[in-house]
């Protein structure tokens, strides 16, 4: 893909970018050839569009004012000298047009993140030029101890200490730091500190460490005054409250940045990576690697719980610095599968490398769009679509039931490949970049598809994977930017038009496999699965059958084939791949919220569904009442496990006021004699003898259990057992021939 055709940069090889006060910004440019960094300074004053100078009569500031083309509103470039003069623009502008900036009335328009504006005004790209190998990645992750009685550790309880900080990075080093009779916790804070300065990285990575690692860090740092002075001009860390939006569900972080470096959360990119594949059953590190096939085969595993047991144990000591090496070897693993496609994007979009990341898509192709037409000084549109509700994409489920030799088709980037081959632009994209840019993008997340089918060994092919699903959410979201209401060239009508062409095509499709007498199984926006034909065996071909249907410029893919497919209800159904393994999709059957036990139920009664093994399916529930009954299965398969996202005293006073409801889980921790604090994960169990009971009043904390005492409650359990086996009841009939 070349980039420069697409976007132009000014430099070449910039891992980052800062802005200074004082009217200038610094780029740290790497030398590949020299192993290092060189720093340059360069002009960087910001600014913020208006649609009259005249906005600023009267401001007693220092203004340079740069005229913009064509008929946009906003017409006029204001430039300061430094950062404390364009924040008192800001605030004389909110006090005189009596409009806040956010506002899509306003007659200016700000881009409050600063490192955007210095891409975008100075043209340049980060990591133009440099391979994703050349990067400089740093992996770190620490291990704790648990304060006896508690289920997860506290960086503010005293006993709870940091013992070992592990450090690796993607050229070979390798390192542990931990306690021992000469190095106390904060002599191990601080040489990872030194360290982290020492191999001066471009970014910093590991698993869940924006809700974990940097927040414990910090806070146990602070307790011994150690600077986590993680930054290239040796600054310390920063952190807000932050969020993003994955598919239908808000995360919460604490977000933390650090100057001249980005750090990468792995748990973040698994998180993304599922949005478009909806095939991860979790989000653990030590999952994530089985399922990208990089967990060694000599790989030590500990249970957290025996990490403080092993830690005291002077001969069980060396297993755990092996287990917690591991774990930063597996994070630069999953990385170098996650984040090549961000990689890519950071070349294109002015960005900050973390942002690339974490910002939503609508606001990555606002930046590009954006980007480009101050980069042309062309004028911006106002935002001024019309906002309306509109019918979206086409589901429908045909079968319920277990069906042999599935196939599935799809249009290669529906909604995309429809703006493409309609040369579709937004009304108010004067310049026509909108289809510009998608169709580069477009051909280039399908030649990475492209790639990924031919690759013969499983690392390259699950690069490939991650680097096109990445750029499919990207690229699909050039339709959902069309209604972004926030968006600069957000066009509702056009959004309108692109969701009824898709239906007609994925209606067409449907009643031409319909014609060739093809059983249809179930039906979700772009793509069919369902049974071919009689006789009909190869997929090329009928593949060529389907496509000659389809108008011009829209490609069909049929090159996903299973041994069988569990159709349970609409969006939510199993399939059997070719090499055995079981994909399930669909809340109803891979709901993280139900109890462990559940979870195992229904991964297994849907293994034997797949697999035609009807009667041991019908059998498992006796097998499963059978263990809870006497006591087989381990107390942990029945404990939910939840996250104190509020204080106990924020919790009290809202019962206290008559605003809250009641948790189970609050109340345990409030009842114990613990000091359960915000973040703490709380795992517990229902207790009694009553098939139904409230989880309230009826709960105990997995920590107060001895070990040997088991009193849940197996008539709950039992019921909750007999509530899931009713669900797959159509299912679970050896006679039912519609079915099998």
């Amino acid at each position: 893909m070349n980039l420069d055709k697409l976007i132009n940069s000014k430099f070449d090889c910039v891992v980052a970018a800062e802005p200074l006060n004082d009217g200038s910004a610094l780029l740290y440019i790497r030398d590949v050839q020299g192993q290092k960094i060189i720093e340059k300074e360069i002009e960087f004053k910001p600014y913020l569009l208006l649609n009259d100078e005249a906005l600023l009569n009267g401001v007693e500031l220092e203004v340079s004012f740069k005229n913009l083309n064509g008929a946009g509103k906003f017409n006029v470039i204001a430039e300061f000298r430094n950062k404390k003069e364009y924040d008192e623009a800001v605030k004389f502008l909110k006090t005189t047009t009596k409009y806040n900036p956010s506002s899509l009335n306003a007659p200016y328009k700000v881009f409050s993140d600063m490192q955007q504006q210095l891409l975008t005004s100075q043209e340049i790209r980060l990591f133009r030029n440099l391979k994703f190998t050349d990067l400089h990645r740093v992996q770190f992750d620490i291990e704790v101890m648990t304060t006896d009685g508690f289920d997860f550790p506290s960086a503010t309880r005293v006993g709870d200490e940091i013992i070992i900080i592990t450090v690796s990075d993607n050229f070979g080093f390798k390192k542990i730091i931990h306690q021992d009779e000469n190095s106390d916790e904060r002599a191990i804070i601080k040489e990872f500190v030194d360290t982290i300065q020492k191999l001066d990285p471009d970014v910093l990575e590991g698993h869940n460490i924006f809700n974990f690692d940097l927040p414990y860090l910090e806070t146990r740092a602070k307790k011994y005054r150690v600077k986590m002075a993680l930054g290239r001009d040796k600054s310390v860390i920063k952190k807000r409250a932050s969020r993003f939006n994955a598919a239908e569900r808000t995360i919460n972080y604490t977000r933390y940045d650090v100057f001249g470096r980005a750090f990468v959360d792995t748990f973040h990119l698994a998180i993304f990576y599922d949005m478009i594949n909806r095939n991860l059953e979790g989000f653990g590190l030590k999952y994530l690697a089985k399922h990208f096939n990089v967990a060694s085969a000599d790989r030590t595993y500990v249970a957290g719980e025996e990490i403080t047991v092993m830690w005291n144990d002077d001969e069980r000591r060396e297993i755990l610095l092996a287990y917690a090496l591991d774990d930063v070897l597996e994070v630069n693993a999953i990385s170098e599968i996650l984040l090549p496609s961000y990689f890519y994007q950071a070349q294109i979009i002015p960005f900050k490398f973390q942002d690339c990341v974490i910002r939503g898509n609508a606001m990555r192709i606002e930046a590009l769009l954006v980007g480009e037409y101050l980069t042309r000084s062309q004028a911006l549109p106002f935002a001024s679509g019309e906002v309306f509700r509109f019918t979206g994409g086409l589901t429908e489920s045909f079968e319920v039931g277990v069906f042999d030799n599935v196939w599935h088709c799809d249009v290669r980037s529906l909604y995309p490949s429809i703006i493409v081959a309609n040369s579709m632009n937004p009304a108010n994209d004067s310049l026509g970049l909108f289809n510009e840019f998608l169709t580069t993008l477009r051909d280039f997340r399908l030649s990475a598809k492209d790639a990924q089918s031919n690759a013969e060994d499983v690392s390259t092919k699950d690069f490939y994977q991650a680097l096109q699903s990445s750029f499919k959410i990207l690229i699909n979201s050039f339709y959902g930017y069309l209604g972004f209401s926030m968006g600069t060239f957000c066009d509702f009508n056009l959004a309108e038009n692109v969701t009824a062409s898709g239906r007609e095509i994925l209606v067409t499709m449907k009643d031409f496999l319909s014609s060739q007498s093809a059983q249809l199984l179930e039906m979700d926006t772009d793509g069919i699965y369902f049974c071919p034909p009689e006789n009909v065996t190869d997929t090329e071909a009928f593949q060529k059958l389907i496509q000659k249907k389809l108008p011009k410029g829209i490609e069909v893919d049929l090159d996903s084939t299973y041994q069988a497919m569990l159709c349970y209800k609409s969006k939510n159904y199993a399939l059997l791949e070719n090499n055995d393994e079981v994909v399930m999709r669909g809340a109803a059957l891979k709901s993280r919220g139900l109890e462990p036990f559940l979870r195992n139920y229904i991964e297994e009664v849907v293994t034997l569904l797949l697999n035609k093994k009807v009667a041991e399916a019908v059998a498992l529930q006796a097998v499963y009442e059978e263990k809870i009954s006497n006591y087989e299965l381990p107390l942990l398969k029945f404990a939910k496990k939840e996250t104190l996202n509020d204080s106990l005293e924020n919790y009290q006073k809202k019962m206290a006021s008559g605003k809250g409801r009641r948790s189970a889980v609050y109340e345990l921790a409030i009842e114990s004699e613990r000091k359960y604090e915000r973040g703490d994960q709380v795992s517990y169990y229902v207790i009694g003898d009553k098939k139904k009971v409230p989880v309230v009043g009826n709960s105990k904390l997995l920590a107060d259990n001895n070990g040997n005492e088991r009193d849940e409650n197996v008539n709950y359990y039992l019921g909750k057992l007999s509530d899931t086996v009713k669900k797959f009841k159509d299912f679970l009939i050896d006679d039912e021939p519609s079915l099998f």
